[in-house]
């Protein structure tokens, strides 16, 4: 029996709540370590990348790696959009070098490994100025370590100007190259297609006295089929997600339109998300911003509901965990000033939760 629409469903257990900047990424070890990273969008920022132990927000992996001298540093986080848990147990940190969104320069936009068992900077990949273009937005990033001598990453170009696209990594050589660069499927909708609604108002970019704009950001959530055939992604602003054959995506001797013909529109999701996630039972997640909520879709293709709750105020970025639990932020993204005619609407604290992902969740009709 489907649950009324005004009542909750699944069970939300609160981890941690943040009374300071605001989060976006989380992820969890195979032996239940949290990490935690915090854009520079304009909050004050002790620390891009955290780790919650006891309670507590600590430097991760310490309070150098969290103090750039520059924009440029490739040898500290300058500012950083997501964490993840790789299939071995290692951390990787997604740094767009492009704090308030500024152009990015060559040594900023990266991607660092931690060993989780020193806690020390194993690798750091920067990427050179044509991948990494000064729009470029790195937003979030998936491994796949069955591929190549190493594995290979796939990072989403969520750029609010343009171009999108997916960025490839040979995690062994460090080599990196673009895709589906500038593809429909990587951009953000047209508002007269897509018209987001979050807490019963229009989600537009909104500053100040300016008119409200659409908002532009493009190729955002990601995910990889438990198989490991096909990426999924989706713009930021669209009801729609895509998949492509990640063959295409690292085979370089193909075009890019050659690897565009492999691109799947996986149809309407129900919902603006910012998030994806897989599990290993072949199910993909989806946060739902405009309904506090987090969906999937199952291998048999029907959706499920697995939270809907009025405290998951933008659902951002998800890790499910070993334990069984897919732990979410909820950040309240919408209430920035830029979307809010310049006033910031935000509460604290921010909040990270988890849910049992195995709990028998609610049949969508």
């Amino acid at each position: 029996m489907t649950a009324p629409v005004d009542e909750p469903v699944g069970e939300l257990e609160l981890v941690h709540s943040f009374t300071g900047p605001m989060p976006t990424g989380v992820s969890v070890s195979h032996t239940g370590r949290i990490f935690v990273n915090f854009p520079k969008w304009g909050d004050e920022v002790p620390a891009t990348v955290v780790e919650l132990r006891d309670g507590r927000e600590m430097p991760f992996p310490n309070q150098a790696w969290n103090d750039p001298s520059g924009d440029n540093d490739a040898s500290a986080f300058v500012s950083v959009q997501s964490v993840v848990v790789d299939p071995a147990d290692r951390l990787w940190v997604l740094d767009t070098g492009s704090p308030m969104f500024q152009p990015t320069r060559p040594g900023g936009p990266k991607l660092v490994r931690i060993d989780l068992h020193t806690d020390t900077v194993a690798q750091v990949i920067t990427f050179p100025a044509d991948v990494a273009l000064p729009s470029t937005y790195l937003n979030d990033v998936r491994f796949d370590l069955r591929r190549g001598d190493a594995g290979v990453a796939y990072i989403t170009d969520s750029s609010g100007s343009g171009p999108n696209g997916i960025i490839v990594v040979d995690l062994a050589s460090g080599a990196s190259w673009r895709r589906l660069h500038d593809h429909p499927s990587t951009k953000a909708e047209p508002v007269h297609s897509f018209r987001a609604v979050v807490e019963g108002r229009p989600f537009l970019e909104r500053p100040g006295d300016e008119p409200p704009k659409p908002v532009a950001l493009g190729s955002d959530g990601i995910a990889i089929s438990a198989d490991g055939t096909r990426l999924h992604y989706c713009p930021l602003a669209s009801r729609r997600w895509y998949s492509v054959a990640t063959d295409a995506l690292a085979d370089r001797t193909i075009t890019d339109a050659e690897a565009a013909a492999t691109v799947a529109d996986e149809g309407d999701k129900g919902g603006g998300s910012d998030g994806l996630e897989t599990d290993d039972a072949g199910r993909l997640y989806l946060t739902s911003y405009e309904n506090n909520a987090v969906l999937r879709r199952r291998p048999d293709g029907e959706f499920e509901t697995v939270v809907h709750d009025p405290r998951l105020l933008w659902p951002d970025t998800m890790s499910v965990a070993m334990d069984r639990h897919l732990y979410v932020i909820a950040n309240q993204l919408h209430r920035q000033a830029k979307y809010q005619r310049g006033q910031d609407l935000r509460r604290k604290p921010y909040a990270l939760f988890r849910t049992r992902i195995d709990a028998g969740p609610v049949l969508l009709r």
